[in-house]
């Protein structure tokens, strides 16, 4: 199956550009005598630039210099939100090529998995280096401040997945044999696997995780423009994202064994899988 497929860079560059932030900040048309100097320091072309669509900032005017300012500026937020993006869809690929299902119970075919049964490592590291690996300044602190949030909240879920007793294994309901051998689970969504810690991938904690990073790194931002345009529109997009994955993504390959310990031949010829348990290796959400 795939990984994130929803286009959470579209997603992110609408929410940012419906942001409305302004470059320059706080500037006026001028009028009266004001206004005939400003409308003569320039030709009458510099006068007529259009602005460029979907930019992360609206300019004030349609002065060369202010659209062009808007079009650099605007350039930089939206290839770093992009990379930031394109880096966190290709660390939960990672990510799920190395999970693996561990500890889990099976009991007449039912799988039994407490929290923690889904074991895989931060993705945060992966973040930064599928992203802006060279990043330096204040560009990598933005950037550590955005893998850091997205990394805690996607630990936070995966940690405390739990496997709710599916029947996993029917086979082992009513073995003949003194122990079954390790079978394939029958393959489920992920979404059959809830986890407590599900709202920590909701755009608001999200959200919140990446602006309290930032904001642990000593960063001023007067003009939320982290907040704005990168941690909210990310947030969004990483949310939808996430939810729309969770129904196509399936467990499978799940190796369970067990003993049948109430096998008796030739009184008893089958019986359950009792304690069982699985081959803890990774890939199990890889495809």
């Amino acid at each position: 199956m795939p990984g994130l497929s929803v286009p959470i860079d579209v997603l992110a560059d609408a929410l940012a550009v419906a942001a409305n932030k302004k470059v320059a900040v706080d500037w006026s048309q001028p009028s009266g005598d004001d206004g005939k100097h400003y409308q003569d320091a320039f030709p009458t072309a510099e006068h007529m630039h259009v602005p460029e669509p979907m930019c992360y900032f609206w300019a004030p005017s349609t002065n060369k210099y202010h659209v062009d300012q808007c079009k650099k500026v605007g350039k930089q937020f939206k290839d770093f939100s992009n990379a930031m993006v394109k880096g966190f869809k290709s660390a939960v690929d990672l990510w799920r090529v190395k999970v693996k299902v561990q500890n889990i119970k099976v009991n007449a075919g039912i799988a039994l998995g407490t929290p923690g049964c889904i074991n895989g490592p931060s993705i945060e590291s992966d973040i930064k280096n599928l992203s802006l690996p060279a990043a330096s300044g204040n560009e990598q602190k933005w950037r550590d401040a955005v893998a850091a949030g997205l990394a805690k909240q996607w630990k936070s879920w995966a940690d405390n997945v739990m496997i709710p007793g599916l029947p996993w294994y029917p086979a082992m309901i009513c073995f003949p044999g003194p122990m079954a051998p390790p079978m394939p689970n029958i393959p489920v969504p992920m979404m059959a696997c809830p986890s407590p810690m599900m709202a920590d991938m909701t755009p608001p904690q999200l959200e919140s995780a990446m602006c309290d990073a930032f904001k642990g790194k000593s960063l001023d931002d007067p003009d939320d423009q982290f907040k704005n345009l990168i941690a909210k529109p990310i947030a969004t997009g990483v949310g939808m994202a996430f939810l729309a994955w969770l129904p196509t993504q399936m467990i499978m390959n799940v190796m369970g064994k067990g003993q049948v310990p109430s096998f008796a031949p030739p009184y008893v010829p089958v019986g359950p899988v009792v304690m069982g348990d699985n081959i803890a290796i990774p890939g199990h959400i890889a495809a």
